[in-house]
């Protein structure tokens, strides 16, 4: 079966700011031993919840691991290895399908993910701060989305090699089937197999049914995460956006945390319950939204330690609940920050099992699942995302080359939306990289390292 790609054909150059792109060769395999793996999974159908359809069928997830120079980067090792690991993640090898009500499903027909090899002129060193921008989304494959979802592959890798000895791995994963902990649980473990393990030490939880709307469906809550955005007050004109990225020190986090016990607050909030609220108010504040506007800030949860019984890490899928807060912008701006924190721990506190179990029967009620789906101007202003990406293994996929200099997202195209990354040293600091309206960049620079300015004299209490 042949693929399209935005960028042409793969024996064709590609322009790429920091040099070209040469794309090399491309591969579409299976899992190793595919008679075996066949004969136990072939045509098996992957459940897919009303839950897990809040994704567009065509949205992939983009990811970047940079590797520093370390001998060549044995590409027939990755390609072995990938094969190998696919055979305990087989639905990632399947197609998007429907069933004979038109609901999605995942065919398991062994079907395989795509390989790509590639080289550029340049080298890593040119991609200082691997910001995220659409030059780097060139080193993720890329499929032409308009024609029929179901003959895409659900999994795709490039891997790219760069002057200097660098490579760089670029994976994109269809989000209807898994999150960020199934796609880093995947590549961690084919990074395991690319160093010569036997077997992954974790296999994946594979059972669709713990996450089936219940019979019949019993919506207990009022699901506002769900409802449309506020709308903005006065003109709305297109204005163009851009991403930033921000280091937030070990240091500056405590200071944080000490601001969070001011005005008698005895509750230990979390990190980013706090980092949340904080930039909360300093995109409101940047944003210069009218004291009467509603603000909504979403934060995806994950729902495996929040159900009951609680879901393994190794579960296989999209287990991301949304956490939201909504509030008059005059609110945020002129209320202690304690008050502002109890907000959003109230959010994030009310997503027990309970709740979001109710949100699984929700959806399944809605005669049109795409009404519940993210939009742009869900993230928008005057909304807000905050994508908590602190808490993954992000670097921890070494597959010969020693840990990641940068993983990360390979572009952030919502303007509204922000995600938290930890640092690749292991040194406490985060990088916040937010896709805010251009002009509202600086001012939201500005907010946001004054107010940690302002704290550099408290000392944090745990």
């Amino acid at each position: 079966m042949d693929y399209k790609f935005n960028y042409g054909k793969l024996t064709m150059d590609y322009k790429f700011n920091y040099g070209t792109i040469t794309f090399k060769t491309s591969y579409h395999f299976t899992a190793r031993n595919e008679f075996s793996f066949k004969s136990i999974h072939f045509l098996q159908n992957f459940f897919i919840s009303s839950f897990s359809e809040r994704a567009k069928a065509t949205f992939h997830v983009p990811l970047l691991l940079f590797y520093k120079p370390y001998g060549s980067p044995q590409p027939q090792v990755l390609k072995e290895a990938l094969s190998k690991t696919l055979v305990p993640f087989y639905p990632m090898a399947g197609r998007l399908g429907c069933d004979e009500n038109g609901r999605f499903q995942i065919t398991c027909n062994a079907e395989g993910v795509l390989w790509i090899e590639a080289e550029t002129s340049s080298v890593i060193d040119d991609l200082a701060g691997f910001t995220p921008c659409s030059q780097l989304q060139k080193l993720v494959p890329t499929l032409d989305c308009s024609g029929d979802s179901t003959s895409y592959p659900l999994f795709m890798a490039q891997l790219t090699s760069f002057r200097c000895g660098g490579v760089c791995l670029g994976v994109t994963t269809l989000h209807t089937l898994c999150d960020g902990t199934t796609v880093l649980h995947f590549i961690n473990s084919w990074s395991e197999m690319a160093r010569g393990l036997s077997q992954i030490s974790m296999p994946p939880l594979i059972d669709r049914t713990l996450l089936r709307a219940r019979v019949p469906p019993t919506p207990r809550f009022h699901h506002l995460e769900y409802n449309p955005p506020p709308s903005l007050l006065g003109p709305n004109n297109p204005t163009p956006s851009s991403v930033s990225v921000f280091k937030i020190t070990q240091n500056q986090l405590n200071t944080l945390k000490a601001k969070s016990w001011e005005h008698g607050n005895k509750t230990n909030y979390s990190i980013y319950t706090i980092l949340a609220a904080y930039i909360w108010r300093c995109a409101t504040k940047a944003r210069g939204l009218s004291y009467d506007q509603p603000t909504r800030l979403l934060m995806p949860t994950d729902g495996r330690p929040r159900l009951h019984p609680p879901l393994p890490s190794s579960y296989l899928g999209n287990v991301i609940f949304m956490a939201s807060s909504i509030a008059l912008s005059g609110n945020l701006q002129s209320e202690p920050f304690v008050n502002t924190l109890g907000r959003v721990h109230g959010a994030l506190a009310r997503m027990d099992n309970e709740y979001l179990r109710s949100a699984i029967d929700y959806l399944e009620t809605l005669p049109d699942i795409k009404a519940a789906r993210g939009k742009p101007e869900t993230y928008q202003c005057p909304s807000l995302f905050i994508n908590k990406w602190s808490r993954l293994p992000l670097h921890d996929a070494d597959f010969g080359w020693g840990r990641p200099l940068y993983a990360g997202p390979a572009n952030v195209v919502s303007e509204g939306k922000i995600f938290l990354l930890p640092s690749p040293t292991d040194d406490g600091s985060l990088s916040l990289v937010a896709c805010l309206q251009t002009r509202h960049m600086k001012p939201f620079e500005e907010h946001l390292y004054q107010g940690l300015m302002s704290f550099d004299n408290k000392k944090a209490r745990y």
